[in-house]
């Protein structure tokens, strides 16, 4: 065994990010060609009510980021998840919704971000409609997740066992 160098330091630890608009954010940044998703979850045979969801990621000074990445995650008109270990049951598939999308917040001149959605569906086990949004950013190490309710769905957001 050859022996350890006096001097041998630990890396020092970095922060997360920048996360760069050319592998994560491809189009929405102008670049040709194709990420694995991009600000919409819709095309024009989708079901459900459009949505829009925009906002601002802000640090502890109330400055906005200006190289945060969103994402969300959703289940469709239907209530159904396009995921294997979503049954379904009776809720049907949409083929032309996708339920992923991923925006960044470096293009807006204000750094907002915006995504372009439909409303959910109930998901049949007592959640109420929502949306999950992942947000990663520089200086965060871990992300941070929330969910976007609907104050039209009072009894069901009041239920909701989350």
């Amino acid at each position: 065994m050859a022996d350890k160098p006096t001097d041998a330091k630990q890396t020092p630890s970095q922060t997360v990010g920048p996360f760069f608009a050319l592998g994560l954010t491809p189009r929405e940044d102008g670049y040709e060609y194709p990420g694995i998703a991009g600000s919409s979850t819709v095309t024009a045979d989708t079901e459900g009510e459009r949505i829009r969801v925009s906002g601002r990621v802000l640090d502890g000074d109330g400055a906005p980021i200006d190289d945060a990445l969103i994402e969300a995650w959703q289940a469709n008109a239907h209530g159904r998840y396009r995921h294997p270990d979503d049954m379904g049951d009776d809720r049907p598939l949409d083929p032309a919704f996708n339920g992923f999308a991923r925006a960044g917040t470096g293009v807006a001149p204000d750094h907002s971000f915006t995504l372009h959605t439909i409303r959910p569906g109930s998901t049949g086990d007592g959640q109420a409609p929502h949306l999950v949004l992942v947000v990663f950013m520089r200086g965060g190490l871990n992300h941070l997740y929330t969910r976007v309710y609907f104050d039209d769905e009072a009894a069901a957001n009041a239920a909701d066992p989350v």
